[in-house]
């Protein structure tokens, strides 16, 4: 009877540590999924937070978060962004109205993300009214190092 006993802990046992183990994994890949969407929504904040008065700490800010395709494509565009947006005292500011995670490849560590945001732009000093903007992006975000990057960017319709 006490060798039933002790084998039936001991399995009890086993199942505990698994289960246990099951359940840290399924909290990392919710941490995971949860990341990719907040890595995708801070880049999206950060390309609609642009001020004439910060601009070359709001281009930064962009450059700071991206890698690969993404940071060279906005790289190659910064200079001009920055020359404009001084130029006609442009002010734009945005909000994230929705995000949420399409696919994740866990082996590979990356994710799209769609990212559904609104901005207002103004022209401090002209008479011209605020313009409202609508973009809808498909977000590639890869983990590096333990960090969730902006690795592609594209306006979807």
């Amino acid at each position: 009877m006490l060798v039933v006993l002790l084998v039936l802990v001991a399995a009890l046992g086993t199942e505990w540590v698994r289960v246990g183990g099951d359940l840290d994994e399924a909290r990392a890949a919710a941490r995971d999924r949860m990341a990719a969407i907040q890595a995708a929504e801070r880049y999206a904040l950060s390309l609609m937070a642009v001020d004439h008065r910060t601009v070359e700490r709001d281009v930064q800010r962009v450059l700071d978060a991206s890698i690969g395709q993404a940071k060279d494509e906005y790289a190659r565009g910064a200079e001009r962004l920055k020359e404009a947006t001084r130029l006609n005292k442009a002010v734009q500011t945005g909000v994230v109205r929705a995000a949420g995670l399409v696919s994740m490849d866990g082996p590979r560590n990356t994710a799209r993300v769609l990212v559904v945001a609104d901005s207002v732009i103004r022209w401090e000093g002209a008479k011209t009214a605020p313009q409202d903007r609508f973009y809808r992006w498909s977000v590639e975000v890869a983990k590096v190092r333990g960090a969730w990057w902006v690795s592609k960017l594209e306006q979807v319709s």
